[in-house]
């Protein structure tokens, strides 16, 4: 553009290029003298005509120069007449050399080692003193002004998008040609919604009707706010621009998106060639970066991403945390692969090749402009990865190491300069914590489980510990392919390791060709079963411990079946070894039940042989039967109060007493009978019928005393 209106600005008095080459034939002339007194006249008419342009727009001398601005009118000529005043103004001090060095802001002028002819008087030097220093005057005028047209361009075109925008934008079109501004930023937005699938919303409850794993990322409230271009063809792509070496490849997450138009940037980029040729590179940078960094403050917010401190984020409650992780999350994706680098991106197509192939102006001008906003960004994921250590965070810690690994080369693709060195550092950092705080979570979670303290619940049910740590240890197998990388370590098991003899032995000889983190998960179970064995020593009644084995045990195992990931993990071999600890328990709550109960129903001892008689001795039977119903309306009133909360194990174990008791009881009556019914009261000693003890034996392990059983059998 900048060229094209050149050609229409009006001409100079000479022509540049006739200039040159006349004054080239002349230095060569040895009677040159004169002809470049002829055109010193000229160059001093140009420098003239070109001043009083400079200072016509003034500020600091012209309320109309303060009121208007250059570059917002309408007519380009004044644009290209003021340019090529500027222009004109720095070939008058073409005899002086600026070196920019870019790293330390040292800007050193040397005169030119050729003179003049050593026939130049006193009076030529202080004259050329002058000129030169007026010289000077007025270039520092020109990118006073220059500076203004620059900030007011930039604020100008930058307007922060409002989030409620986005959520009545259409949904991601893939034409590079839409001009919708807030359709391309909601184009990248609504893409990295379907990239959030794999942040799992996780919670670990007691209460298996929870759902442990549900994929449910929302907006909540989440918008993009970020400086775009008015009037200019914003389109999405997800190719990057960057300058590439064949070692890079370009990451096809990037997506960026045009900030400015087209229009504006090469108004910007005529501005920053000429203040940065003159020395002003540091202005410039100044106030390009103030007003770039403003739009990404001012964006953040709408993201969920708040100026708070490693100190102020580590004092949150975690229920509050737990959200702002999840919002982080997808903040983190949009900051990276599109915020961060269509800013990269705007800064190459603006600074891209000025002040010399050493200086990288345009890398230097973004770390002036993100580096803030991307430490504020990052110090949330260094304060979740030193802060405390707790068993519920470590689902969270794990999104966020996916998420930045995820990001990682991304990072390093648009942080790629020397200059960004920190930021690269820093991420790497942070994804190296987080690895840590899970696995020392991990340990933790496993030192917890051998030593939580509750007591056993009424009833023998599951205890809230066994829900709890199969959730857990199932959500852990969700996160399989992240575990396995960072879990390279097998637990150290038995009191031989720790001194405490409360600590299991676990064989690892059978688990050689396991993971370590298998056989975490398998060492979990098994802490887990100790302490449940330590928990069942709390209740009086042996059945009741055995029937409290049976329910959590029997729990393990399915959790285990109902888990793929898991039950891959832990193998069929301790699968195999769990379902015969439950069925162990199961018998053995028979044996300690029923064995007594059943004794009362033997024969011996009721068969008498005397001198005078032989028979049955009905002092004895009576007594027989009156133990029976003692003990099994003891039973009876008792066990209809336990709980087996699994509906086919508690079906299962009904068949199993009655297929043990109802026979006996059958064959024994029959057997019996008549003796008591010969006898006086028959009816004190045979209570029961073989059909009322199959009745009451579906009132056993409802958690219900015997009465309400009764009632709900009488309606």
């Amino acid at each position: 553009m900048e060229a094209a209106s050149a050609a229409a600005a009006p001409p100079l008095p000479f022509p540049l290029e006739d200039l040159e080459e006349e004054e080239a034939a002349t230095n060569s002339n040895n009677g040159g003298s004169l002809r470049r007194d002829h055109f010193g006249d000229d160059n001093k008419k140009r420098f003239e005509t070109a001043e009083k342009i400079i200072l016509r727009w003034d500020s600091t001398a012209s309320e109309e120069a303060r009121d208007r601005m250059i570059f917002e009118s309408s007519n380009r000529d004044e644009v290209d007449r003021y340019l090529n005043a500027v222009d004109e103004i720095q070939r008058s001090l073409s005899n002086t050399t600026i070196n920019i060095n870019i790293n330390t802001n040292i800007i050193t002028m040397t005169h030119d080692a050729a003179s003049n002819n050593n026939n130049n008087n006193n009076n030529n030097n202080n004259h050329n003193h002058n000129h030169n220093h007026n010289n000077i005057d007025t270039i520092q005028i020109a990118m006073a002004r220059l500076e203004d047209e620059f900030r007011n361009i930039l604020i100008t075109h930058t307007v922060p998008l409002e989030p409620d925008s986005l959520h009545s934008c259409s949904s991601f079109t893939s034409n590079p040609l839409a001009s919708s501004s807030s359709s391309s930023i909601h184009s990248a937005a609504q893409d990295f919604d379907d990239d959030d699938d794999d942040v799992t919303d996780t919670v670990v409850s007691y209460d298996d009707n929870t759902n442990t794993n549900s994929h449910n990322i929302n907006d909540d409230g989440i918008g993009i706010g970020i400086g775009i271009g008015i009037g200019s063809s914003n389109y999405y792509t997800s190719t990057s621009s960057y300058r590439s070496t064949p070692s890079i490849s370009i990451s096809i997450s990037i997506r960026e998106i045009h900030l400015i138009p087209d229009e504006a940037i090469m108004d910007l980029q005529a501005i920053a060639r000429r203040m940065i040729s003159s020395s002003y590179f540091r202005e410039c940078i100044q106030v390009y970066a103030s007003v770039r960094k403003s739009a990404l403050d001012s964006t953040f917010p709408t993201l969920g991403i708040e100026k708070l401190s490693i100190g102020d984020i580590q004092r949150l409650n975690w229920d509050a945390l737990e959200l702002k992780i999840k919002r982080w999350i997808r903040a983190a994706k949009l900051c990276i692969r599109v915020l961060f680098s269509s800013e990269k991106k705007l800064c190459q197509q603006i600074f891209h090749g000025l002040g010399g192939p050493a200086t990288a102006l345009d890398d230097a001008c973004f770390m002036e402009t993100v580096k803030g906003p991307a430490i504020q960004l990052f110090n949330f994921a260094e304060a979740i990865s030193i802060s405390r250590r707790s068993p519920e965070k470590l689902f969270k810690i794990l999104d966020l190491h996916d998420c930045l690994l995820d990001l990682l080369p991304d990072i390093d693709l648009v942080f790629a300069s020397k200059s960004s060195d920190s930021i690269r550092v820093q991420a790497a950092e942070i994804l190296s914590r987080l690895g840590e705080a899970a696995r020392g979570i991990l340990s933790e979670f496993e030192n917890a489980v051998l030593r939580e303290p509750s007591r056993v619940p009424g009833g023998g049910t599951i205890h809230p510990l066994t829900r709890y740590v199969m959730n857990y240890i199932s959500l852990i197998s969700d996160y399989k392919q992240t575990l396995l990388e960072l879990i390279m370590s097998k637990p150290s098991t038995g009191s031989r390791y720790s001194g405490d003899r409360s600590v299991p032995d676990m064989a690892f000889a059978d688990l050689e060709n396991k993971s370590a983190l298998a056989v975490h998960l398998i060492w979990i179970t098994v802490i887990l079963e100790t302490n449940l064995e330590e928990k069942s020593k709390h209740y009086k009644d042996a059945s009741l411990a055995h029937l409290f084995m049976m329910n959590n045990v029997h729990y393990i195992v399915q959790k285990v079946k109902g888990t793929p990931e898991l039950r891959e993990m832990i193998g069929d071999d301790h699968l195999k070894r769990l379902t015969g600890r439950f069925r162990q328990s199961a018998t053995s709550y028979q044996r300690a039940t029923w064995v007594n109960v059943l004794y009362c129903l033997r024969d011996e001892g009721l068969h008498v042989t005397g001198s005078f008689s032989s028979g049955v001795s009905k002092s004895v039977l009576r007594e027989r039967f009156k133990s029976f119903n003692a003990m099994f309306e003891e039973v009876h009133r008792t066990q209809a109060l336990w709980l087996i909360p699994d509906t086919q194990l508690r079906e299962e174990l009904r068949i199993n007493i009655s297929e043990l008791l109802i026979p006996a009881y059958r064959s024994f009556l029959g057997r019996f009978r008549s003796h008591i019914e010969n006898g006086k009261h028959p009816e004190n000693y045979i209570k029961h019928s073989a059909e009322d003890l199959e009745s009451a034996v579906l009132d056993f392990f409802e958690g219900f005393p015997v009465s309400q059983h009764l009632r709900r059998r009488s309606q």
